[in-house]
């Protein structure tokens, strides 16, 4: 059985310096409590017996005795380490200013209550309106598209045009759009027919069908929600940076979030017109 740890004789100045420590208080504790553990090491006392006066673990108590036998009073002042490695790095701490020096592009504020800091409405739009022509390509998730003046068929048929070349290697393609009147020209159906093009219209108030209205949601979220674009020409750079940004970060936790929201709009949308929730009876 191994000898019970104690230490060792105390000199004339160790015994008066660890009672002056005790009796008069110190104003750092762990020198006051590692002075309590020799002084009672030394009248005879017990490793757990010194635990439980101190509330310390035996481990310790051990450790506070050993070092004191090899250093002497030294071992009353900790010698604390450097600690646990550090979880930032230079460059994660230049993320985070740049991050938190940089203006947010649209998103919410915070304002005073019943004063929210809502964007200027739109009922005279004085730079006319445009509309944004997008194709999505489920095998690559991939977005891309463009702004346009207005609908018609010359436009629909580039979009097509754009998905074909996607993919030069001639095989067939299905494309899924909804069923407006620039989509069913027969110059268009003809020219799908002569390139391996599939059209697969949806039916009327059908969006939920058509993969890429999910996208659509974070795209609104992202370029257009509290936005207040000067022109078109801005409000163009926009939707195109975050096209660049979104093809490159596609599985993005803040894409995918958005996208669950506007699937849950979609199909809530597809209940109400096919019957999901009955309609209230007519006065």
């Amino acid at each position: 059985m191994a000898p019970p740890v104690r230490v060792r004789r105390l000199t004339e100045q160790e015994g008066q310096k660890l009672q002056q420590i005790v009796r008069r208080g110190s104003t750092n504790s762990v020198r006051f409590r590692r002075a309590m553990m020799l002084l009672a090491s030394a009248g005879g006392s017990t490793v757990p017996v010194i635990a439980r006066l101190v509330q310390a673990d035996e481990d310790t108590v051990r450790d506070v005795i050993h070092r004191f036998n090899e250093i002497g009073l030294a071992c009353l002042n900790p010698q604390w380490a450097g600690g646990r490695p550090r979880l930032l790095s230079h460059d994660d701490e230049d993320f985070v200013i740049q991050t938190a020096t940089t203006r947010p592009t649209a998103g919410s504020c915070w304002a005073e209550h019943s004063h929210p800091d809502r964007p200027p409405a739109t009922y005279r739009r004085t730079h006319g309106i445009t509309y944004f022509h997008s194709c999505y390509s489920v095998g690559d998730d991939k977005l891309w598209g463009i702004n346009r003046r207005r609908k018609g068929i010359d436009h629909t048929w580039a979009a097509l045009r754009s998905i074909r070349a996607a993919r030069p290697d001639g095989a067939p393609i299905y494309v899924i759009l909804d069923n407006l009147s620039a989509h069913l020209n027969w110059k268009i159906r003809r020219w799908a027919a002569r390139n391996k093009v599939e059209l697969c219209f949806t039916p009327t108030y059908a969006s939920w069908a058509n993969p890429i209205e999910a996208h659509f949601g974070p795209l609104r979220q992202f370029t257009l929600a509290n936005s207040h674009h000067r022109n078109h020409t801005v409000q163009t750079r926009a939707l195109h940076a975050y096209l660049r940004w979104r093809n490159k970060n596609a599985r993005h936790a803040d894409v995918l979030a958005a996208q669950r929201r506007e699937r849950a709009r979609i199909r809530s949308e597809k209940g109400i017109r096919w019957g999901g929730q009955p309609l209230a009876d007519a006065a």
